[in-house]
């Protein structure tokens, strides 16, 4: 950096803030003279006390969830020895600040409610669950609405197992659920639910409903579900408070039916949400996240990714290609039927990419196949010739995270109806212990 001017795009003014690992700025694009905050991370402390795949989960998940009332990832740039985030600057402040001064107006924390349940449920809705959502996080822009931030402690929707449960205890002590204390797996919807409530009894109360300068006593009111029921709270909120933080997840309200309610609909905006990035925009946004990593991950001796190892380099694929191959942005369309794709089969696993290749050698023992391997792509090729010349079949693999993976099949040449009778009864019986979930096998 030069005279304050960052990689020729950005003028660099006063510092906003800092923490262990990164400092933010305020600055001017230079080009629109838009208003940023650039967040800067050193990648040598980041890779020394391995937070590489945190800080890349955060990226990818403030990529995937453009929100009005989220704070947005403009783009991700690198040097050397530097990460930086171009982000939305959001003036106003924590609401933290706000609630601090004292319990707000019923109208104004209703408002406030409102637009942190409709962000949280688009999160949802995209397989993201925060984990830490609190009046810290939660920013204010220079027109009064919210804005959520730190996705540091989010989950996508692969982080859990296959009890379909989360099990990393994250969170702020007040504000985390019953539950999540408990560490026996949690809900990640519940579970944000629940801090939603956390927020919404602090603006309207003006203090905490579990608290204890005991941490211990804490957590055995947040388990028990014990908080004071303020007069000046209205009954109906009362009502709504109970339902949130009821410590039974399974009774707990659910989000449909607290977006359902009679309070919180009074005077609700429904926005008009954008599209996700789309095409060369979010190949961009794809490369940038890897590039920004590149050189610290290549210059590490110590590093662990599974890519590293693998008899092949899986392609790597974020969040957002996920999305991309879902029906109407919702992850469950990945394993869909879908009439479009009935030459392509996909599978996720949790194996490693060298466990993949391992699997597919060992089928192209068992079936007489040619087996070959490129990059990210594993090759089959039958010996014996069919209806339309020999069957080929691409895997390609694709790796979310270095411990879950997507696998693709394709039908590279051959018949159809041949490539679909060895998927069904060849492929999917001899892949069946490391798959996870299958997509378009019937």
């Amino acid at each position: 950096m030069e005279k304050g001017v960052l990689m020729n795009r950005y003028e660099l003014g006063r510092l906003l803030g800092q923490g262990t690992f990164a400092k933010v700025y305020h600055a001017r694009n230079l080009k629109t003279g838009e208003s940023v905050a650039i967040k800067i991370i050193d990648k040598e402390k980041i890779l020394k006390v391995g937070l590489i795949d945190q800080i890349k989960r955060e990226i990818s998940i403030m990529h995937l969830v453009r929100h009005p009332n989220i704070v947005q990832l403009y783009e991700v740039m690198a040097s050397k020895t530097k990460i930086y985030f171009a982000m939305e600057y959001v003036r106003g402040g924590e609401l933290f600040n706000k609630v601090a001064k004292g319990r707000l107006k019923e109208d104004v924390a209703r408002k406030y409610f409102q637009q942190l349940i409709g962000a949280v449920e688009f999160c949802h809705s995209r397989g993201v669950y925060h984990r830490d959502l609190k009046p810290e996080n939660l920013l204010l822009d220079e027109n009064g609405d919210l804005k959520i931030s730190d996705f540091g402690l989010s989950a996508l929707l692969d982080s859990r197992r296959q009890d379909g449960l989360l099990h990393t205890s994250c969170g702020t002590p007040a504000y985390v659920s019953p539950e999540v204390i408990n560490k026996k797996g949690y809900d990640g919807e519940k579970a944000d639910i629940w801090s939603c409530g956390v927020v919404l009894y602090v603006l309207l109360a003006g203090y905490l409903p579990f608290y204890d300068s005991n941490l211990m006593e804490m957590y055995k009111k947040i388990t028990r579900g014990e908080f004071k029921r303020p007069n000046w709270i209205p009954p109906e909120v009362r009502k709504l408070l109970s339902r949130i933080l009821d410590p039974n997840p399974k009774t707990r309200i659910t989000m449909d039916k607290l977006m359902d309610n009679t309070w919180f609909k009074k005077n609700y905006e429904q926005l008009e949400l954008p599209q996700s990035p789309q095409g060369q925009q979010r190949n961009k946004l794809i490369s940038d996240v890897h590039a920004a990593f590149e050189s610290s991950e290549s210059e590490s001796s110590t590093s662990t990714s599974m890519a590293s190892r693998s008899p092949v380099k899986p392609y790597l694929f974020n969040a957002f290609d996920i999305i991309s191959l879902s029906q109407g942005f919702n992850l469950s369309g990945l394993f869909e039927n879908n009439m479009n794709s009935s030459l392509e089969t996909r599978f996720t696993t949790t194996k490693s990419a060298s466990a993949i290749v391992s699997k597919f050698e060992e089928i192209a023992v068992t079936e007489k196949c040619y087996f070959n391997k490129k990059n990210g792509t594993v090759n089959l090729r039958h010996s014996r010739q069919g209806r339309k010349g020999k069957l080929a079949i691409d895997a390609e693999i694709f790796e979310v995270t270095p411990s879950f993976h997507v696998v693709e099949l394709k039908k590279a040449s051959g018949d159809t109806i041949e490539y679909k009778d060895f998927c069904s009864h060849e492929l999917k019986p001899s892949l069946k212990d490391i798959v996870w979930t299958w997509q378009g096998v019937e």
